[in-house]
């Protein structure tokens, strides 16, 4: 029989194993810098998170489960952060976003 604790560490990891995933596929599948950058940061933000929680909740109480907590935290300002700062380096640089009609940078 599987415990209510095994149980919710599964569907946390699974959950974070799927995002990682739709992660690596929109960088890519999807067209330019700026939409690859919001798939990365979105997802892979959800997909580790929902990783380091199964870890915390793996590692019960204690100061592991202190310092998963502070790497959460860490994780949810820098990813969304680091992807604004490559976008907006890329605007300052030039780099229009991909249209429907063929404009932007296809590479």
């Amino acid at each position: 029989m599987v415990s209510i604790t095994d149980g919710t560490v599964v569907v946390l990891l699974a959950g974070g194993a799927f995002f990682g995933l739709v992660a690596a596929i929109g960088l890519l599948r999807l067209p330019d810098l700026y939409t690859r950058a919001h798939a990365a940061s979105k997802t892979d933000t959800l997909g580790a998170g929902l990783t380091l929680a199964a870890v915390a909740i793996v590692f019960d109480a204690g100061l592991p489960t202190v310092k998963t907590v502070l790497l959460l935290v860490f994780l949810f300002i820098t990813n969304p952060t680091a992807a604004h700062a490559i976008a907006r380096a890329a605007t300052e640089q030039g780099i229009e976003p991909w249209t429907s009609d063929g404009g932007g940078d296809q590479s």
